[in-house]
């Protein structure tokens, strides 16, 4: 690990140009940006890179990628600079304008709907807010947290302990898990639950999802044999193939008047003692992010109660 006190001080043109650079994702990008050019830029970098005495990026084909340094520097940079530009507006005898941008990973497995409750009070407490959401495996998103890309990737359990990246799980909240189904079938189920589920013809997540674990384990301890005639990574085909009547399919009890209006379908009954958490993960132990901690604070205070 380096240590700052290698230097005799810290140049803040030269951590601009790092900022920008590391932004930017390429020299040749950051040089658009900064009206430069790429001998001049790639000479400042390298004074950076020698007083602090450790290379701050790798090179591949495509693009550069911050080492582990390159990102911890890269993270004080940004406070410094979005501080800077918030320090100026005050003295300007004005708010704020500066834009909070959010880069969230949302894991396929999480329901649609529970990303939107958890991501909508990015736009009730920020006017000056851009939100970009990425979707995709776990695995694919929390590579692209290690690499900055990402502020936050929400999904349905902590970092898996074979992943090898430096990441925190912060528990957003918890779930009940519900039953559905169609108006015909839910007066059919609903008698005698859970028992009556022996034999009915179900819509499942795929294996890849804690939810779909969770099921399999329940019906074992309850002797239930459910006739499994659909399994889906993306939870609203599954819903959009339940409202059709193909089957009856789990889903989130904080969201059940949502799908039951969306989907036109009716509870069957709701599963006891299964739970659904749902984590933000981050590569800070402490968020930062305004947005982000927002997102965390209203899940917890409102939205899981």
């Amino acid at each position: 690990m380096y240590s700052l006190h290698k230097m005799n001080w810290l140049n803040y043109h030269h951590l601009q140009y790092f900022w920008v650079i590391a932004r930017e994702g390429s020299i040749k990008q950051a040089c658009e940006v900064l009206t430069l050019s790429q001998p001049a830029l790639s000479a400042q970098l390298g004074v950076l890179e020698n007083a602090i005495g450790e290379k701050l990026f790798t090179r591949t084909a495509r693009k550069l990628v911050l080492t582990d340094v390159g990102r911890e520097v890269y993270r004080y940079a940004e406070e410094i600079f979005t501080l800077g530009q918030e320090l100026t507006n005050t003295l300007k005898g004005r708010e704020s304008t500066h834009p909070v941008r959010l880069i969230v990973g949302i894991a396929e497995v999480v329901p649609k709907m529970v990303a939107y409750k958890l991501l909508k009070v990015a736009f009730e407490k920020f006017e000056n807010i851009k939100v970009v959401c990425w979707e995709g495996r776990l695995e694919r998103l929390l590579g692209e947290l290690a690499l900055h890309t990402l502020d936050i990737v929400i999904t349905d359990a902590p970092v898996p302990p074979t992943v090898s990246i430096k990441a925190h799980s912060h528990l957003l909240g918890e779930t009940g898990v519900t039953i559905f189904g169609t108006e015909r079938l839910a007066r059919q189920y609903r008698r005698k639950f859970p028992h009556s589920l022996d034999g009915a013809r179900f819509l499942l997540p795929t294996n890849n999802s804690v939810l779909r674990r969770g099921m399999e384990e329940w019906f074992r301890k309850q002797l239930i044999h459910p006739v499994i005639v659909g399994e889906f990574e993306d939870g609203a085909t599954m819903k959009a193939f339940g409202q059709e009547g193909h089957g009856l399919f789990p889903g989130s009890s904080v969201v059940a008047k949502e799908i039951t209006r969306q989907y036109q379908v009716r509870t069957v009954g709701h599963v006891p003692g299964l739970t659904e958490r749902f984590y933000g993960i981050t590569v800070e132990r402490r968020i930062k992010h305004p947005a982000v901690l927002a997102i965390s604070q209203t899940a917890k205070e409102t939205l899981f109660r």
